[in-house]
């Protein structure tokens, strides 16, 4: 590698662009190279139910993704997936089609970091099932550096209609509602098998859930140098 790299950003469910932006500064002070956030409308994420909206959203990464490299020093670009983004951003990895489209993108990524992704669940998507079952784990290793950040935050921590949620929401992903995680996703699913992984705790999944999550100013110093370790 002759250089820092840029990083793209896909965020999460329903979140805006606006919500990254501090962790798009974040990154951009630490590594010297731009940063972009993807894209996406709430109205473009409800879309993703079906394959199709997956793909107007991995469509816009590929493009960004490849304006980005095009100027890299190291000639790759660094992926970073929020929740959901994360578990799709595997699939620009892939040489499989999707959806009419072959991504085939893991020579331009140097790394690809995924916060607080429901990488595996028992009942999970079609869509999230399909990227496990065709990349399973750290499936490109030999050419591509996973790191895979989960939250662990106790109930009480947590904003009361998100504690409402977490139960439910760890039932449906690993069949154990009084598990550890960040409100929405377990450390087992969040921990991408064959990673490297970090567990931050106190941290919750997203603002809607906790003052504290993955994009704010006290826990991005936590996970932001190790983009670039």
């Amino acid at each position: 590698m002759s250089g820092p790299s840029p990083t793209l950003i896909l965020g999460g469910f329903l979140i805006t662009p606006e919500a990254y932006a501090p962790m798009a500064a974040a990154i951009a002070a630490h590594s010297h190279q731009p940063v972009q956030v993807v894209p996406a409308s709430r109205g473009d994420w409800l879309l993703t139910s079906w394959s199709l909206g997956w793909r107007r959203l991995l469509d816009r990464s590929q493009a960004l993704l490849e304006g980005l490299a095009a100027g890299s020093p190291s000639g790759k670009v660094n992926l970073v997936g929020h929740s959901s983004g994360g578990v799709m951003l595997r699939l620009l990895l892939g040489d499989e089609p999707f959806a009419g489209r072959v991504y085939g993108l893991r020579h331009r990524v140097d790394t690809l970091l995924s916060l607080g992704s429901p990488h595996s669940a028992i009942r999970g998507t079609a869509l999230r099932r399909l990227v496990d079952q065709r990349y399973p784990g750290a499936f490109f290793a030999g050419s591509v550096r996973y790191l895979s950040v989960a939250g662990a935050i106790a109930p009480e921590q947590l904003r009361p209609r998100a504690r409402r949620l977490m139960a439910r929401s760890f039932g449906a992903i690993n069949n154990d509602p009084g598990s550890r995680g960040d409100g929405l996703v377990p450390i087992s699913s969040a921990l991408l098998a064959g990673s490297e992984q970090r567990l931050l705790e106190g941290v919750g999944h997203g603002g809607w859930f906790a003052e504290r999550w993955y994009g704010s100013a006290t826990v991005l110093p936590q996970w932001v140098p190790w983009l670039a370790a």
